[in-house]
């Protein structure tokens, strides 16, 4: 055992005598020690009913006939964090959960892992870690909130910021906001459309690190403890046969997750995280595989904020299992990937059914014939930008207009709440990448109120930042390169042709090359908007989103 490092042997008698003063008995330090990740916390609502998680965890793994030993991550309640400040610390914890988790797990030699994350940074930061550290590891999370109820309709975050327009555009008076507010948000879980927590959630079910049902399974059903019981004794079979992360998270698992991504219609976040993932098991992904990928992949889902499904509805019509099901009557899928079941994924979906065509279309009646994701290239965006096609109105796929150009989120607000963005424009936000921001905020409050102010089916948003799984509409983010590093979004001016084409993956800046070499020749980096602490660390070791806003080591 790993841990006989620490429990065995004359020389570790002072380590026992620590694991004696925590109250370990003989026989609990000659079991397995199984580390529970708990990212608990009480602002995370998400997170809110994760003590309960951990504690069906420690019962399946003392079942089972290991010793639970729980230690905690952080996480970020990206709502809560959203348009100030806050959301520059978002992303970049991330790095900080897979950092601080490896440290802990390799400090005192677990000899298997349980993670039990929900929202949006820390499912793709634990399955980092779990890639470094290669031990048994499962995945259990939090699993989503109800949707809410408003006026007989549900409801989802989403709904709640584009509430926040719709007041300030007029159309919807301050009683009207005020039951959004009570009603939007009912239960604790991760926010209860597609959005970033639960499409990572969903993709870990995928990548064969999740048991099924984890990504989709109501935070406040029952059922949700017995799959945390059923997690801490799988950990401990998977510790009996040493399957490890790097024996189930592949590169054929990263493109069957890729590939439920597409069918689903997940977050743009996904696209930031794949290749997060992909890095710690040594593959190189370039987001360009996506375009292949959406190429042969029917979207199947339209799910919160792309259509009036909920997480709720996707649980009840079979789960990822149905729709991975669904893929696999095409030969979509690499079936042969293991899994924390002990199973493949064939073997695990074979028996799914889809209850439910409405939520989960068949093969043979998609929503649309490519994905749910494209990943857009042209002289605006040399290495690539990314749009959740399956959110887009169709007059919006293909659009040509004036940039409205911003170096900031906030005055951007400003001027789409002040009447001052108009049918047809472009807006372009700016300065807001991983470095240039630093952090790469989400753009949900401008995307919400372009939405609530009724011009979702005439206005684009293109960002080298990024949006939140809850923002609909033509937004265009990830922009690669950055403006901070000289990419060309540094060179919009006010009133240039921007023309947006997603069906042939097109963003392109109607500006002649002569034009824009005059222009990167006057073009000067700006002074770091942050010059100590974490995000000043962070934004000199990351690198653009389309390398997943990974960090590396600078060069000299």
């Amino acid at each position: 055992m790993k841990s006989d490092t620490v429990t065995k042997g004359k020389q570790q008698a002072p380590h026992r005598s620590l694991f004696n003063a925590l109250g370990l008995t003989k026989e609990e330090m000659e079991r397995p020690l199984v580390g529970i990740v708990s990212s608990y916390n009480e602002i995370v609502p998400g997170h809110m009913n994760l003590d309960k998680i951990v504690n069906a965890v420690k019962q399946g793994v003392s079942m089972a006939g290991g010793t639970p030993i729980v230690f905690p991550a952080i996480a970020v309640c990206d709502g809560i964090a959203m348009g100030h400040i806050g959301m520059k610390y978002s992303l970049v914890t991330r790095d900080l959960i897979a950092d601080s988790t490896e440290a802990m797990a390799l400090a005192h030699q677990f000899d298997a892992l349980v993670m039990v994350p929900n929202c949006d940074k820390n499912v793709p930061g634990l399955l980092m870690a779990a890639a470094r550290i290669n031990v048994p590891t499962v995945f259990v999370s939090g699993g989503p909130m109800l949707a809410g109820r408003v006026q007989g309709k549900k409801t989802s975050l989403s709904s709640m910021f584009e509430a926040v327009g719709a007041n300030a555009a007029g159309n919807l008076s301050d009683e009207g906001l005020l039951e959004f507010e009570k009603k939007t948000c009912p239960t604790c879980g991760s926010c209860s459309g597609m959005y970033t927590a639960n499409s990572m959630n969903c993709l870990t079910e995928v990548l064969g690190m999740g048991l099924g049902g984890n990504g989709t399974i109501p935070a406040v059903y029952s059922e949700r403890i017995r799959l945390a019981k059923q997690a801490g004794m799988k950990v401990m079979e998977m510790y009996e046969r040493n399957i490890r992360p790097l024996d189930i998270m592949t590169e054929d698992a990263i493109l069957n997750a890729l590939t439920v991504d597409m069918a689903l219609g997940c977050s743009t976040n996904s696209m930031l995280h794949l290749p997060a993932i992909a890095h710690e098991i040594g593959m190189d992904f370039e987001i360009d595989f996506a375009n292949g990928i959406s190429e042969k992949t029917p979207n199947l889902c339209h799910l919160a904020p792309a259509g009036p499904t909920y997480m709720e509805d996707l649980n009840e019509a079979g789960g990822v299992y149905a729709v991975m099901n669904e893929l696999d009557k095409k030969g979509l899928l690499h079936t042969d990937c293991m899994t924390v079941t002990g199973k493949t994924v064939g073997e695990n979906i074979k028996d799914a059914r889809n209850r439910n065509p409405e939520v989960i279309r068949p093969i043979d009646n998609p929503y649309s014939k490519t994905g749910g994701l494209a990943v857009l290239k042209g002289n605006l965006a040399p290495d690539g930008s990314v749009v959740k096609r399956s959110a887009v109105v169709e007059e919006m796929l293909v659009h040509e207009g004036p940039a409205r150009v911003f170096d900031c989120e906030e005055d951007a607000i400003d001027a789409i709440k002040g009447g001052k963005i108009v049918a047809g424009d472009v807006v372009v936000i700016r300065y807001e990448g991983p470095k240039g921001g630093p952090g790469m905020r989400e753009m949900l409050n401008p995307t919400s109120a372009i939405a609530g102010m009724g011009l979702g089916s005439s206005v684009a948003l293109i960002t080298d930042g990024r949006f939140s799984g809850a923002s609909r509409g033509a937004s265009i983010g990830h922009v690669s390169p950055e403006a901070a590093v000289g990419g060309p979004v540094a060179l919009v001016e006010e009133g240039d042709i921007i023309k947006i084409d997603i069906p042939n993956l097109k963003l392109e800046l109607a500006v002649s090359d002569e034009e824009l070499s005059r222009r990167r020749e006057n073009w000067q980096p700006r002074e770091p908007k942050v010059t100590s602490g974490y995000l000043a660390r962070y934004a000199s070791m990351v690198t653009s989103g389309n390398r997943g806003a990974i960090l590396e080591i600078p060069k000299n």
